[in-house]
Order: structure tokens, then C-alpha cells, then sequence
């Protein structure tokens, strides 16, 4: 199929009802587009013309995918097709007076995007649809619109111009949506306007002023506010104020200062109105004074802010900037505003107030230089408020503040110790329950927040140091500040270590300047208490020592050597051993009741005791995990069924739930916890293998201890718990394989790992190979072979590991060459070889592992298919390794599914001759395979694979193929396609499938039911091998086949074609028994005699025969063909075409198709007759020399017994005088006239056709015979028609006509039809008067002949 007919069938799949193909099908089109925009845009220019009544949705995909090629490919479509595609758009977007979204919306984005390239060609179109006076469609405005915002400075020079014209059109515009799209194409003209001034350096015009539009914007300003502003449509309300918003920036200074007393409260005004004030806020934002403020405080900048909703937040961040501007222009006024607001005690009013106050702060730093001590002053009042809301709002003040200098200043002492004092908050104590306000701040939110912000003065802020400096450790002395001891002395270290590794003067501190209460002689015991009760005070041990160790120069000289050296000793170990004591400890604990429960009978207290200790347990602590297991193993030698069981509910449990609802109020348990639980488990039932009896144990550890722990021994771990996991993990695997160090043993260990093999996550597949790698490590070392056995499972294994030699993951590839180098030498044990014995292909694999970072991917290839192949792996085993790397096509990492497929391929090239008994199951799994392989290459080697089974056992892949349910799925036609890759192969089986179709019975007749009557059932192996020589012609690579075998090829499709016309296949499909699958319903629509049609179709692109095809198409020829009433047209108009453009073809057809007029079945030779006779009407059969085998055929077709067959044979003999007039002329025409005669004799002829037919073709061998011979035969002719003239039904109506002699021997005529009525009487009373008629010259106006 070609590129056309590839974009055409998509065009016609455009409306899918499944979303996921109408895109699939947009970007197919889009991707043949790039390649050919003009030919493709053309294509769907072509389809939208020609299909006029297409549904909107279907003509919507075309626009979209038209404006999908203009954009990406604007600079490779010709002039021309621009213009064209300019017109389709314009007249798509307008052709409805309604408005149509979907549709016209896609129209005008095509012009738009084509509007970035040719602006002046878009508004030529678009401004002869824009006329004065008239209305516009909605489009062309939302158009204009769209093009001022994607093309500004292509669009500015327009404006004007469009201004003008709008103007007079906003008064007639009565409906709310034009309204709207008229106010929407303002706002958008006056953004554009505004952007193209602000870049006049980039402008083409760079003389454009503002003034240029300021009288068109404020004439539209003034309709827009007093007319539609007042709208009671929300939508049109707020699009019409952004609009005025955005005017605004364009109307002369002296006319906005009118407006604005107007404005202002209809602006404000429009907060009551609507629930969306982010618009409204930018609208106000150019239009502020310091009056607005009034109200824009509490209605606005008071309310909460839901982070949540995007809009609300806009809104928020807007209206702080419309204090930003007030600032600009009213500073003295909003500052003394906003500080008294804070002297309301209302907390929101506070809060909101706050926020504006730290907005101004960042914002407006020069203006706010001359009023920080103001705001210091003031800033007091919200310090003493009892609401965490409140102090939340001033701890965020205090930090704008610090960053902008204002801490220094007197009075910002204050501020620090305010600080202080919420570092020291208690945690929160709710009497009954907690507060259901979602804003509510609890202390410890708060108590984190000025953590983090003292942190942020030391880290950041470098003009705090001084302050901070030594003024914070004043607040480590007095017990009310005990709780913020850890923050604080964290702080002072920062800074003291800053200044300790600078050298500043001022590290060193007197004392005796800043007061005993600094630091007082009390306060290094205070240090060294809190280093003696390390964990109290939000653990305050550690920082306080941490502290030591940094101000020690200040404490005593003799202190600085022994505290740099005994500190961080005392540091290391108070860090380790509070975990390592509680750890150790309880470790201890669970050991003991472990061995306790080895003793126990009371299976009750052995069950309740498990599940308290795995409740219990701190999964964290590696140290108490390790006990709850080492405990559980113990119990596990006396108690092993009981253990298990308990073990399994506790994996089952929801502590594997991440919580959530109201319970997690109570918990907080995050995947962290889930995972070091899961190492716990794992742990247990490693010690639990270790423990158990064998005698118990073995029968247990595939059906309880691997299946359970496969769910979790490979998942993501934290790093502190993989490796003592992990090892765990290994152990186990290897206690279990101990018992049972054999192939089988070796499978159930590893059947629990190869799942991961496969897995999408890198590191999940790493694990995975290591731990196989590990396992047959362990069995090569403890492998001792006693008998010569097979290693039964090593194909399968191989199958597993060898793709994932090309895994993403070096660390994998790498792994993976271990493994295969340890299984060849387990083989090889396996076959009798020492265990120090070194096989020199297998080393090559140590070479190739060396080079695994940067792999040649076709020398690893070749070197595994040879060592793979050379160890001549048994039959079976074999067997199983081609299933496993058929399962490997379809791995989750593309280079191992590649992987698989070339190994498959070198292993069916090489050993696919002796798999005979398993090539149908081969071929069945490809096909579920192929139905989940999405890489590319994948496919076309499994398509390889299918062709390399077919030259091996042709037979049975055809047999198998031809087996698969009509319809064919699509699978299945690419398995089939698959096979014309290969011309000689593809020969062959072509060969194949003609000799069934030539011998089989075509159809049978059934009754389906007493009710009704027969039913034609079409032979089900038939319409599969259509299906199949179809699908193979599909290839391009079978074109040699096809053209070789061209005419057996049409000869046998024209046949089949002829024998499935009305009929029909069985409901059941396959109850004819030819298909080995179960029993599988029709598929509605399905088209028999469509089938052969498009087989035949095919088969004629294939011969390149495109001069045959396209007549056939533009006739409508392929559906003439499939009606059983139009059947004969159709195959006369392929005939035709053949004969046309296709002659030297003809003689190897028609000796195909001769035997076959022989067939019993009408039908079948119904359709070569009609063939033939329609060739018989050209030329070219003299030509060829087909005559006269053309003629006999026909002569002999008289005397067929089918009326139908008759009747074209005697059209055949008539076409002879069109085709080859020179016969009729040189021969006298005596069989013609003989074969003619016999028709017109015809008795069993119902409607008269073959009578007609002879007539017909009698009239056509008369023009070409002389005059004498027509005189001899005029008399016998017209005794013939004699009946027709008789006729009462009608008949004689025309029949003369046919005959162009009569008015040369009507002097002949005349007398012998006397004679012919001189039987009495002699002339009847019916043809006297026709007589007359004759001799007078007016016979045929009288008998409307």
C-alpha cells in the first residue's frame, strides 16, 4: 500500500470511537506529514471537500491534525497550498451561522498558526469576513484575537484599522456571547499593544505611539463600562472587567482620572458579585488609590488562603501587589493604615494586616527605609498575642525584617528574644480531642518554625552575627528557656566557629563588659549537667558539648587542649550509645524468651508471645532486629508449624499498610517503617530455616518460606538496612538449597527469583542477579557428583540469563556472564569433567565480562549462540531454552527483548530442523507475543523467526497458520506477512495455497432451519487461504513472487471471487472442523466475497499494475463485483480494464482459466464467461492471437446450462464484430450468424435475455458482413423477430430498432412478411396497419422503434 492510500485509510479512521486510536491515528498522519506536508495537507484538504457532510467530530481530528502539519512544517508548504489551506480554514470556521466550538475552534487555530508566518495573507481572508456594518461571525473575533496574542507585532499594524471597524459593531452585538468575544478580543488587542510599546526596539514600526489608539480603546472603554459591565453574567461580567482592566493601561491619563471615581467602586463592587476575585484583583491593581485600601483589607487580604486552589492563591499574591503600588504613590498614608490595623485584636484582621506588612518589607525596601523604626515600634503590639496564627504571621515579619536590617536597629533585641522564647514552647495538650480548624498552628509547628528561622539569622543573615553574638548566650542560663537549648547552643557553635576559624576580636568575650549574667561562673556546670542528662530538653546533650568545645578558649586556657580532645570522644559515644544500649539490651530480652518458648507446651502463650514480640519490636533498630529473629528462630526448633503460621498472619497483617484516615492521627507509619518491617520478616524466617528440624523443615521451604518471602526480599530497602537484609536473605537461600543441592532443589530456590529478573527498576534486577549468581556459586562449590545425571534444567535457566547479558545495568551484564560461566561448568560437571577442569570457550566469557561497560553488543551475541550451540544441549533441554528466550521477547528492558530474539533466530538457524513435533506450539506462543512486543525490532525479528520455521517445516507453519479463526487478527496477518519477506519461499507457498483453492469444494448448501430456505456456506479453509495470500501480497518483498506468478495467481482469485458472491460464512466459524481452537463466533460485518475482492485488489498494486487499479476504483468497480445483482458489471469492468492497460498479461490468464469454464459451479462460470466475453470487445485479443481459443470457448459456453452463462457467451461471440471487426469481414461470420440464430431460438430463456442478446450481437456481425451475404439472410432474420412483432407483452417495442439494414432491404422485407401472413388471412389486422406504416417511411415513428 502506498503512501496515499496509507493517508487516506487513515483519514478514514479518524473518528474512531476509541480516543486512544483517533490519536494514534492523528499522529500517524502528522508523522506522514512532516515527510510530505503539501501531499498530505492536499490529501485532507481533498477529503474535507469531498465528504461535506462529515460528522463534526471526524472533520474536527482533520483541522487538528492540518494545524499540527502547519506549525511544525509552516516553512517547508509551498505559496500556493498556504493560499488553499487559508481558504479551507476560513470557510470551515464560517460555513454554520451557530456557533460550533469543537469545529470552527479548530478552523481558527489553523489560521492562526498559519498567521505566524503570513500575517497580511490571514487578514486579507479574515478582513473580507470583518466588513463594516455587518455582524461578524463569533470566530472571526475570537480569531482576530487569537492572532493580536501569537503574532504581536504582525498584528499591532492592523489594530488600528480593526478598532475602527469594531466600534459601530459593539453596539449591534445583542447576545451575551458576542458580547463576550468582542470584550475578549479588546482585552487581548490592548495586551498586545501594551507588549509591542514596551518592545519598540524589537518592533518593525518603531514609531507607534500609545495616543495612536487611545481614542478608539476609550470609545470602546466607555461601551463596554456602562453597557455590558452590568451584565448578570457571571462569565461575560468578569471578561468584560479584565477587559476594561487591560484598556485602562491605553486611555489618555486626564480621561481615566474622570473615570475613576466611577470605576473604582464598580470595581470593588464586583468582589460581592463573584467567587473568582484573582480577575478582579488585577483588573483593580492599575486603577488602586489609597481609599481602595479600605476595603480591599478586610475583604481580601483577610481571607484564608487555600493553598490548594491555584485561583485563591493568584488572588492573595494580587492583591499584595496592589499594596506594592499604593506603596509607590501613598507611602505616609498605607504605613500609618496598615500598623493601626495592627492594633485591632481581631485575628484575622491581624493576621491579614501581618502579611501585608511583611509584602511591603521585601518589596518596597527604598520606600521603607525611612519607617523602620516606626514599624519596630509598633510591631510590639502583635508580640504579646495569645493566637499561634498571630505569631505564626509575626515569626514570618520578624524574618523579613532581619533580612532587611531591621534587628540591628534598637528595639530589635525584642524581636530576637521573641524568637527565643517560642524555641522554648512546651508541645501542645489537647484536653478531649483535637481542633478540627485546618489553619490551627500547634506549638510544636510553631516551636520548628523559630528553630528554623534562628538557624536561618546565624546561617544567612550575615549582619546578625554581631548581634547574635554573644547576646544568645545569655538565654542559656535561665530555666525558662530550657527547651530551646538545643536550637540555641546549635546557633552559637555556627557562629562560633565562624569566628573562631576568622580570628575576629570579638570571638573572645569579657565577661566583665557584658555582666556575670552572660555567662556567670554557673554556666559551664550548667553545660556539663545538660552533658550528664543528655537526651532531656529535645536532646540538648549533644549541642551543649558541641558548644563547649568551641567557647573553651573563653572558659580557661588549660580547658581548650583537654575539651578539643575529650569532646568529640564524649560526642561519638553519646551519639551511639543510647541506640546501641536500648538495642543491645532488648536484643538480650528477645534471645531469652525465645529459648523460654523451646520449652513451653502452651501453645496459646507460644502464639501470644510471637505476635507481642513482632508487634513490639523497634524494626528500626538493626540490633533489635536482629534478636526478635534470632528469638523467633529459637522458638521455631520446638514450635515450627506454630511459628510459621504466625509469621504468615504478620506478613498478611495491616502493620504492611501504610496508615491512613483518622488512624493515622494516632500513628504516623510511612513506607520507611513498612520496609525495615519487611527485613524483620525476612530475618525471621532466615533464622527459622536455620533453626527448624530438618526433618520438618524441607517440605516447608518452597510451600511457606520462599513463597512468602518472594514479596518482599527483593524490594527497595533503605541503604542502612540493605546490606545486613540482603545477607540475611542470601544465607537463607543457601541453608535451603543445602538441603537439597540437586537440579530440582536448585529450580524451587531460583523460581522465586526470576520473576525480578525481568523487573522494570534497575536495582530490583541487579539484586535479583546477584543473589543468582550467589546461589550457583554456592551449588558449583558444594556439587558433588556422584553418577553421570542430566542437568535438566539448564536450558531454562540459560533462557533466563542469557538476554540479560545486554541489560541497561553494567552491574547486570556483569552478573549475568557470571552466571552463564558458572552453569556451563555445572554442565559440565554434570557430563563427568573434574572440577579443576577449564573449558577454553567458556573462559572466552571472563574475556567478554572485562569489556561489560561499553559491550559490542553482536560479539556478545555471536559468543552465546556458540557456546549456547557447541555444548549440543539435549533435545528437551533445548526445547525448554527456545520457550524461555520466546517469553524473553517480551522483557521489560528493550536490549534484552532484542537480545532474546537474536538467539532464538541463531537457534532455530541451527537446530530448528529436528523441532518439527513442537513448531505449532512455537508459532502459537509467537502469536500471544506478539500481541504484548511493542519495540520495533522485536517484531521484525520474530517475523525472521517465523520465516526461518517455514523453510524448515513449511508444511506444518501453513497448516498451523491457516488454522487461526476468521477474521484473521492483526497479529495473526503480520505472522502471515512475515512470510512474503522471502520471494522463493513465498513462491512456494503461493504454489501451496492455489493448488488447495483449485481443488477444494467452494460452498455447500445447508438448511439452517425448517423456517427458512437454504443457505450458501462458503468453505471456511477457502476464505483463510484468501485471507493468508492476501496478507502475504502485503509484503514488498513479495513483488518477484507475485509478478511470476502472476496469472495462476488472478486466475484463481477471479475464480474464488466468482464462487463467494451471496454467500455467507457459518455463525459458528469453525464448525466446519478445520480449525484445531475451540469453537469462535463469527465477528459481525465479516465480508466474504469483500475478502477475495481485496485480495484481487492487492494482488494487481503488487504487478504494479496501478493503470488497472485506478479505472476500477473511480467506477466503483470492487463493490459492482460483491453484488450479486452488479456482479457481472464489475467483473466486465476489471475485464475491460485488464484488456485496456494489462494485455500482455492476458494470454497466461486466459490459459489459466479456460479448464475452469469446465467447473461444475455456475457461479464460478458465470465470472470467467463474463471475463472473457468483455475481452472479446478489444482488439487486443487479435493482437495476442486469443481469438479464435476465445471464440471455441464461447461457442462451447452455448450450449452451458445456465441461462446466465448462455447469455454472455452469446455476448462474447457479439463483441467479436467490435473487437475484431477484420474476423467477421474476412470469415462471412457464418458461426457468428449460426451461434446467433440459436440464441434468438432460445426456449429456455426467462425475460428473453439470450434472445435480446442475440439480437443484440446479430445487429453488431450484420454492419460487417456484404450486402449479398445480408440479402440471403434478411428474410430468415426478420422471420426470426417475426414473434416479438406478434408479441401482446411488449416485446416488439425496439427490436427492429437494433437492426441498422432494415431501411436498406425494407424492398426485401415487406413482401416476405406478406408471406409470412398468408396463412388466412394474409395480413392480420394488427400488422396491415404496420406495413403501411413501413411502405409510407413512417414505420418507426408509428412503432416507437
Amino acid at each position: 500500500m502506498n503512501r496515499p492510500q496509507v493517508t487516506l485509510a487513515l483519514l478514514d479512521s479518524a473518528n474512531d470511537k476509541d480516543p486512544v486510536v483517533r490519536e494514534q491515528v492523528r499522529k500517524s498522519i502528522l508523522t506522514l506529514g512532516k515527510q510530505q506536508p503539501n501531499k498530505v495537507l492536499s490529501m485532507c484538504q481533498d477529503y474535507l471537500v469531498k465528504h461535506p457532510k462529515l460528522i463534526v467530530g471526524h472533520r474536527v481530528v482533520i483541522l487538528q491534525t492540518i494545524e499540527l502539519i502547519v506549525k511544525t512544517k509552516i516553512d517547508d508548504i509551498s505559496y500556493l497550498k498556504i493560499k488553499s489551506i487559508i481558504s479551507l480554514a476560513s470557510d470551515e470556521m464560517t460555513r454554520s451561522k451557530d456557533v460550533v466550538p469543537d469545529w470552527q475552534q479548530a478552523a481558527s487555530n489553523i489560521l492562526v498558526a498559519v498567521g505566524n508566518k503570513y500575517i497580511n495573507d490571514i487578514m486579507e481572508e479574515i478582513l473580507s469576513k470583518f466588513q463594516p456594518g455587518i455582524l461578524p461571525h463569533f470566530f472571526v473575533v475570537q480569531t482576530l484575537a487569537s492572532l493580536s496574542e501569537s503574532n504581536v507585532y504582525g498584528m499591532v499594524p492592523f489594530l488600528n484599522a480593526i478598532l475602527g471597524t469594531m466600534l459601530p459593531m459593539l453596539g449591534m452585538a445583542k447576545q451575551d456571547n458576542m458580547k463576550w468575544v468582542f470584550s475578549s478580543a479588546l482585552s487581548h488587542f490592548s495586551e498586545s499593544i501594551l507588549e509591542y510599546l514596551a518592545n519598540l526596539d524589537k518592533a518593525p514600526d518603531p514609531t507607534v505611539r500609545k495616543d495612536t489608539f487611545s481614542s478608539e480603546i476609550y470609545a470602546a472603554y466607555d461601551i463596554l463600562y456602562c453597557s455590558w459591565l452590568q451584565s448578570r453574567e457571571s462569565k461575560l461580567r468578569l471578561t468584560v472587567a479584565e477587559a476594561v482592566g487591560s484598556m485602562s493601561h491605553l486611555i489618555a491619563h486626564d480621561k481615566l482620572e474622570e473615570q475613576l471615581p466611577k470605576l473604582i467602586p464598580t470595581i470593588l463592587s464586583l468582589y460581592k458579585k463573584n467567587t473568582e476575585h484573582y480577575v478582579i484583583s488585577k483588573v483593580g491593581r492599575p486603577l488602586m488609590t489609597a481609599a481602595v485600601i479600605l476595603i480591599l483589607l478586610p475583604l481580601q487580604v483577610c481571607a484564608p488562603v487555600d493553598y490548594s486552589n491555584p485561583l485563591t492563591v493568584k488572588n492573595h499574591n494580587e492583591v499584595l501587589r496592589c499594596f506594592s503600588i499604593l506603596a509607590n504613590t501613598f507611602p505616609d498614608r498605607l504605613v500609618m493604615f496598615v500598623l493601626q490595623k495592627l492594633e485591632n485584636s481581631n485575628e484575622r484582621i491581624r493576621m491579614g494586616s501581618l502579611a501585608v506588612l511583611r509584602h511591603l518589607i521585601n518589596s518596597s525596601t527604598s520606600i521603607m527605609e525611612s519607617k523602620k523604626l516606626l514599624i519596630l515600634a509598633s510591631i510590639r503590639q502583635p508580640l504579646a498575642d495569645h493566637s499561634n496564627k498571630v505569631k505564626k504571621r509575626v515569626v514570618q515579619v520578624i524574618s523579613a525584617m532581619a533580612h532587611h536590617g531591621y534587628l540591628e536597629l534598637e528595639g530589635g533585641d525584642l524581636l530576637v528574644k521573641f524568637i527565643i522564647q517560642h524555641c522554648a514552647l512546651p508541645d501542645t495538650y489537647y484536653v478531649r480531642q483535637r481542633p478540627s480548624d485546618p489553619e490551627e498552628v500547634t506549638n510544636e509547628a510553631l516551636r520548628s518554625m523559630c528553630d528554623n528561622t534562628l538557624h536561618l539569622f546565624t546561617t544567612t543573615v550575615g549582619r546578625l552575627t554581631d548581634v547574635l553574638w554573644p547576646m544568645l548566650l545569655y538565654y542559656l542560663t535561665p530555666g525558662q528557656y530550657s527547651n530551646a537549648t538545643a536550637p540555641l547552643c546549635k546557633s552559637l557553635t555556627l557562629l562560633g566557629t565562624k569566628k573562631r576559624a576568622s580570628q575576629e576580636p570579638n570571638f573572645n568575650i569579657d565577661f566583665n563588659e557584658h555582666g556575670r549574667c552572660l555567662l556567670g561562673e554557673g554556666a559551664p556546670f550548667t553545660r556539663c549537667v545538660n552533658g550528664s542528662f543528655p537526651f532531656r530538653s529535645r536532646g540538648h546533650g549533644a549541642p551543649s558539648l558541641s558548644l563547649l568545645n568551641v567557647i573553651s578558649p573563653n572558659i580557661h586556657p588549660n580547658a581548650e587542649t583537654l575539651w578539643e580532645k575529650e569532646i568529640p570522644a564524649l560526642l561519638s559515644y553519646l551519639e551511639g550509645f543510647w541506640s546501641w544500649l536500648h538495642g543491645s539490651f532488648q536484643s538480650f530480652l528477645y534471645r531469652c524468651i525465645g529459648v523460654t518458648l523451646q520449652q513451653c507446651s502452651n501453645k496459646e502463650v507460644v502464639q501470644k508471645q510471637l505476635q507481642e514480640m513482632l508487634i513490639s519490636a523497634r524494626h528500626n533498630d538493626a540490633i533489635e532486629r536482629a534478636g526478635v529473629a534470632m528469638g523467633i528462630g529459637l522458638c521455631a526448633s520446638s514450635h515450627l508449624d506454630a511459628t510459621l503460621a504466625k509469621l504468615d498472619d504478620f506478613g498478611k497483617s495491616d502493620a504492611f499498610k501504610k496508615a491512613s484516615g483518622i488512624f493515622s492521627l494516632l500513628k504516623d507509619k510511612n513506607d520507611l517503617d513498612v520496609e525495615k518491617m519487611k527485613s524483620t520478616l525476612i530475618l525471621c524466617y532466615g533464622y527459622v530455616a536455620l533453626h527448624a528440624p530438618e526433618d520438618q523443615i524441607l517440605s516447608r521451604i518452597d510451600s511457606d518460606i520462599l513463597r512468602s518471602i518472594s514479596n518482599f526480599c527483593l524490594l527497595l530497602f533503605p541503604q542502612a538496612l540493605y546490606k545486613d537484609t540482603f545477607n540475611a536473605l542470601q544465607e537463607l537461600l543457601r541453608n535451603i538449597l543445602a538441603r537439597d543441592l540437586n537440579p530440582d532443589g536448585l529450580q524451587s530456590v531460583f523460581k522465586h527469583i526470576e520473576e525480578w529478573l525481568s523487573s522494570g527498576q534497575g536495582h530490583e534486577r541487579e539484586r535479583a542477579m546477584n543473589t543468582t549468581a550467589h546461589i550457583l556459586e554456592f551449588y558449583f562449590n558444594n556439587l558433588h557428583v556422584k553418577n553421570m545425571v542430566t542437568f535438566h534444567n539448564l536450558g531454562s535457566l540459560l533462557g533466563r540469563l542469557a538476554p540479560r547479558c545486554t541489560d541497561p545495568n553494567p552491574l547486570v551484564r556483569r552478573a549475568a556472564i557470571d552466571c552463564i560461566y558458572t552453569l556451563l561448568y555445572i554442565q559440565l560437571r554434570y557430563e563427568g569433567f573434574s572440577l579443576d577442569y577449564k573449558d577454553d570457550s567458556v573462559e572466552r566469557l571472563i574475556t567478554l565480562r572485562e569489556s561489560m561497560d561499553n559491550p559490542d553488543h553482536s560479539v556478545l551475541y555471536k559468543t552465546c549462540s556458540e557456546l549456547i550451540i557447541s555444548k549440543r544441549l539435549p533435545q528437551q533441554q533445548l526445547n525448554t531454552l527456545i520457550f524461555m528466550l520466546i517469553e524473553g521477547l517480551v522483557d521489560s528492558q528493550s536490549n534484552c527483548s532484542r537480545a532474546s530474539s537474536v538467539l532464538l533466530n541463531t537457534l532455530l538457524k541451527n537446530r530448528g530442523a529436528g523441532l518439527q513435533d513442537l513448531v505449532s506450539e512455537m508459532l502459537e506462543v509467537l502469536h500471544i507475543r506478539l500481541q504484548m512486543i511493542s519495540e520495533e525490532q522485536v517484531k521484525v525479528s520474530v517475523a525472521q523467526s517465523i520465516l526461518i520455521l517455514a523453510t524448515q517445516h513449511l508444511q506444518t507453519v501453513i497448516n498451523t497458520l491457516i488454522s487461526y479463526p476468521l477474521p484473521f487478527d492483526s497479529w495473526s496477518c503480520e505472522m502471515w506477512i512475515a512470510l512474503g519477506a522471502d520471494s522463493k519461499l513465498a513462491s512456494q507457498i503461493m504454489e501451496m495455497l492455489m493448488e488447495k483453492l483449485n481443488i477444494m469444494v467452494p460452498y455447500v448448501d445447508k438448511k439452517e432451519s425448517m423456517m427458512r430456505g437454504a443457505i450458501i456456506f462458503y468453505a471456511i479453509l477457502l476464505c483463510q487461504m484468501t485471507c493468508a495470500l492476501k496478507e502475504m501480497m502485503l509484503n514488498g518483498q513479495s513483488q518477484e513472487a507475485v509478478v511470476s506468478l502472476f496469472p495462476q495467481l488472478f486466475s484463481s482469485l477471479l475464480v474464488r471471487l466468482g464462487s463467494s458472491v451471496g454467500v455467507t460464512l457459518p455463525k459458528d466459524i469453525n464448525s466446519s472442523g478445520t480449525n484445531r481452537k475451540s469453537p469462535t463466533k463469527l465477528a459481525a460485518g465479516f465480508d466474504v466475497c469483500g475478502v477475495a475482492v481485496e485480495a484481487l485488489r492487492i494482488l494487481l498494486a503488487r504487478a504494479q499494475l496501478d493503470h488497472v487499479v485506478k479505472p476500477l476504483d473511480q467506477e466503483g468497480a470492487w463493490d459492482k463485483m460483491k453484488d450479486p445483482q452488479q456482479h457481472i458489471t464489475g467483473v466486465t469492468l476489471l475485464a475491460r480494464a485488464m484488456a485496456k492497460h494489462a494485455g500482455p498479461r492476458l494470454p497466461a490468464i486466459v490459459e489459466c482459466l479456460c479448464p475452469c469454464l469446465n467447473n461444475i459451479y455456475e457461479c464460478q462460470r458465470v465470472t470467467i464467461t463474463a471475463f472473457f466475453s468483455e475481452l472479446l470487445n478489444h482488439h487486443v485479443v487479435t493482437e495476442l492471437m486469443m481469438m479464435d481459443v476465445l471464440m471455441n470457448n464461447m461457442m462451447e459456453r452455448i450450449s452451458d446450462p445456465s441461462c446466465t452463462v448462455r447469455m454472455l457467451a452469446v455476448r462474447g461471440l457479439g463483441n467479436i464484430a467490435v473487437g475484431s471487426p477484420e474476423k467477421v469481414h474476412m470469415e462471412g461470420g457464418g458461426e457468428l450468424l449460426a451461434a446467433m440464430s440459436s440464441g434468438m431460438e432460445e426456449k429456455d430463456d426467462p425475460g428473453k435475455r439470450i434472445t435480446l442478446e442475440a439480437m443484440s450481437g446479430l445487429s453488431k456481425v450484420l454492419l460487417y458482413l456484404d450486402k449479398k451475404n445480408v440479402q440471403l439472410l434478411v428474410v430468415y432474420i426478420f422471420m426470426k423477430i417475426k414473434p416479438f412483432l406478434e408479441s401482446s407483452r411488449g416485446v416488439n417495442s425496439g427490436v427492429l430498432a437494433k437492426f441498422p439494414i432494415w431501411p436498406s432491404y425494407r424492398h426485401l422485407i415487406i413482401p416476405s412478411l406478406l408471406l409470412a401472413h398468408s396463412s388466412p388471412p394474409l395480413l392480420s389486422p394488427i400488422t396491415i396497419p404496420q406495413v403501411i406504416a413501413v411502405n409510407g417511411n413512417v414505420f418507426f415513428s408509428q412503432l416507437n422503434w
